[in-house]
């Protein structure tokens, strides 16, 4: 069994900016499933997807890999020879027991774990790209650079699985599902300090966009498809297609 989180359960007299450190790492389990609704589906389903969008000797990243949940969904589902899977988060004690849960398990397919700003890896030859609840702590500044560099990595007919907390440019849709997300947190165990003080953490390192956002973003980066597949509340999940050399001619654009 995991971890219990019970790392906001009494006051914190001085609350910094949240950080994945060694506390959080510890714990991280335990604290993603009550507190992402739907989390468990999308890992499922990117396996799913990586069974059907995984090429032969190609590259598939997790790129902010935490303990490395996407990866390994992504290992069990690959059904294809010489593929590479490529694993980068910014965090030494995420990236410590990303290396253990990934050695935990045998699999033909090989995967490189790095401890690195996902800013500055290199995406070449990939046929799947995954950022799971990973762009939302960049810098927005950054984030359509990064999906630049993720669209020019991919193969043709290679996908993205962008993954995000959003907000709503309908206030009043965006407060119903902001606080069904808090009563999904009550209802997993969580107290209202608990739940003020983990928020307080969070608000000046983890600014979401709405789905609008996300996809004129992907459409700027050159992908043509763009739709969310996911949702519940607050939280949810798009996949970005990159044309196959067929369409691109078709639609006259380049791949």
């Amino acid at each position: 069994m995991p971890n219990r989180d019970t790392l906001f359960a009494a006051p914190i007299n001085k609350l910094g900016d949240w950080t994945f450190d060694e506390q959080v790492a510890e714990v991280f389990p335990d604290m993603i499933q009550r507190s992402v609704p739907g989390y468990s589906n999308i890992i499922s389903m990117i396996g799913m997807l990586t069974e059907r969008f995984a090429r032969v000797n190609s590259n598939l990243y997790d790129l902010g890999c935490s303990l490395g949940a996407a990866t390994l969904s992504m290992r069990r589902n690959i059904k294809v020879d010489n593929c590479r899977i490529i694993s980068v988060d910014n965090s030494p004690a995420m990236i410590e027991r990303c290396r253990r849960h990934i050695d935990a398990f045998r699999a033909a397919t090989p995967v490189e774990v790095i401890e690195a700003d996902i800013r500055h890896i290199n995406i070449e030859n990939a046929s799947m790209v995954v950022l799971n609840f990973t762009l939302q702590f960049l810098d927005p500044d950054d984030r359509q650079r990064l999906l630049n560099k993720i669209y020019q990595g991919l193969l043709p007919g290679g996908i993205l699985v962008l993954s995000e907390k959003f907000n709503f440019e309908d206030n009043q849709i965006g407060e119903l599902l902001f606080d069904m997300h808090h009563d999904f947190k009550r209802a997993n165990g969580y107290s209202e300090l608990e739940i003020s003080q983990k928020r307080s953490m969070l608000e000046n390192v983890m600014r979401t966009d709405s789905v609008e956002t996300h996809k004129t973003r992907l459409h700027h980066a050159g992908f043509s498809h763009a739709e969310t597949w996911f949702q519940c509340f607050n939280f949810g999940s798009l996949i970005a297609l990159k044309d196959t050399a067929t369409d691109a001619t078709t639609n006259g654009t380049a791949s």
